[in-house]
């Protein structure tokens, strides 16, 4: 028997956050797995970012997609998280699915953490079991928190109001990894008890890369076979990953002191790691290369590029640069891309992450880990790139498909279905 199941994401394709990709790549997979889905999103006539409209043709055929009106942030902008903006939208649109007897369940991947609630109102209204997907935890100490009333202030004191009843009557409780969900469920034991609880990574789809290979789309950021080693390193840097990149940036220095001919070839590439995504000049790793000395081997691009021009580029670079932080739940979307682009991966990593396993399995390239008190060191680092630049691996030949598969967007699906068919058999058995 199909069951039908609303997926609730604030943003969608579309949309180039990497948030929007959750709910696509689980949408192509899950009628496989018996769960027919439609997805419930925002207006993308009133994102803010920059659109990607290519993302489209990545969406499955047929899927139902709904627009849910979503206030716009022009002329006046009051706020602009697209949860709270698209949040009567989307209540409406569900509430009229739940009317109509066409939802078995509803799945609310966050962020937009402010969509959360949408689960727990359906249900008391309508009855309909609901879940929560952890892309990031939601309750988080960021920087900024201790201060009165900021906006970060607000945030985490918000926060940690809405989570307990968001939460609780939750039938499901998903997120990439443990650690996603893990300061959640000690905060609130009952949640962990009643709850159906599993865990997924984002994984990748074959499909995207065969459409990009397709588009035969050309890299700007640099010209491949131009004699030089191009590695880049594509997406957003979290303020736990900025000691990371300094470690990576100290063993470029080590790097051209021991071998300047290697170091003078390498051209390191950063795209997307502003401070938003659509600043184009909120610089973030060319400073601190100035203060390494090595400004003269990394270049940035500060803002986010498209995700078919991201893969575009991924795929034709010489190498993938994947750095992690020092948070030991946190494992780097990005390590799919790497993967699939079949490319060697140079990463630094969480010794915890499971992306080291991922990487190490698929036979994909080299691991640096660390620990929230040690750091690979410059000289580490330095011989690792070396290597890099002198023997790079030749992924597409000796990657283990087989082990990628535990980590791809299908085998993710799979473990949604069977956590969603246990959590309905939970509840009927309730």
């Amino acid at each position: 028997m199909t069951r039908r199941i609303a997926l609730v994401s604030g943003h969608f394709a579309p949309s180039n956050l990497v948030g929007a990709h959750r709910a696509r790549l689980w949408s192509r997979y899950l009628p496989e797995f018996g769960w027919q889905p439609v997805v419930v999103t925002g207006d993308p006539a009133q994102y803010e970012e920059r659109p990607d409209p290519d993302l489209e043709r990545l969406v499955p055929a047929g899927l139902e997609v709904v627009h849910a009106a979503t206030f716009p942030t022009k002329p006046l902008r009051l706020v602009g998280d697209i949860g709270v903006r698209a949040f009567w939208g989307c209540y409406r649109a569900l509430s009229e699915m739940a009317k109509a007897g066409r939802l078995d369940f509803v799945l609310v991947t966050i962020p937009s953490n402010f969509l959360a609630p949408l689960g727990r109102l359906l249900h008391r209204r309508y009855g309909v079991p609901f879940g929560i997907d952890y892309q990031d935890p939601w309750v988080n100490r960021w920087p900024g928190i201790d201060v009165p009333l900021s906006r970060a202030w607000a945030s985490y004191r918000l926060a940690g109001l809405l989570e307990p009843w968001s939460v609780r009557d939750a039938a499901l409780i998903t997120g990439m990894a443990e650690g996603y969900v893990a300061g959640m469920l000690e905060r609130n034991p009952d949640v962990a008890r009643r709850s159906t609880l599993a865990y997924m990574p984002m994984g990748s789809a074959p499909e995207d890369y065969a459409l990009v290979r397709d588009l035969r789309r050309q890299p700007f950021l640099f010209r491949p076979g131009d004699g030089h080693f191009h590695l880049i390193y594509a997406g957003a840097l979290l303020p736990a990953g900025m000691v990371v990149l300094d470690a990576f940036l100290a063993g470029l220095r080590e790097l051209r002191a021991r071998s300047p001919g290697i170091a003078a070839k390498l051209c390191v590439h950063f795209v997307g790691t502003g401070s938003s995504p659509d600043d184009p000049q909120g610089y973030r790793v060319l400073p601190r290369a100035e203060a390494a000395g090595v400004a003269d081997l990394v270049s940035e691009h500060p803002h986010r590029i498209g995700y078919v021009d991201t893969l575009s580029h991924l795929i034709r670079s010489d190498a993938i640069l994947v750095l992690g932080s020092t948070e030991r739940h946190y494992t780097p979307s990005k390590v799919f891309q790497a993967i699939l682009s079949e490319r060697p991966v140079f990463a630094m990593l969480h010794e915890a992450s499971t992306a080291v396993s991922m990487i190490r399995d698929a036979g994909a390239g080299e691991v640096l880990t660390l620990t929230e008190e040690a750091l690979p060191t410059p000289q580490a680092v330095a011989s690792a790139l070396r290597l890099l630049v002198e023997q790079p691996v030749t992924v597409a030949g000796s990657a283990s498909r087989l082990a990628f598969d535990a980590y791809s967007a299908r085998e993710s699906t799979r473990l949604l279905a069977d956590a969603l068919d246990r959590a309905v058999g939970v509840k009927a058995a309730r």
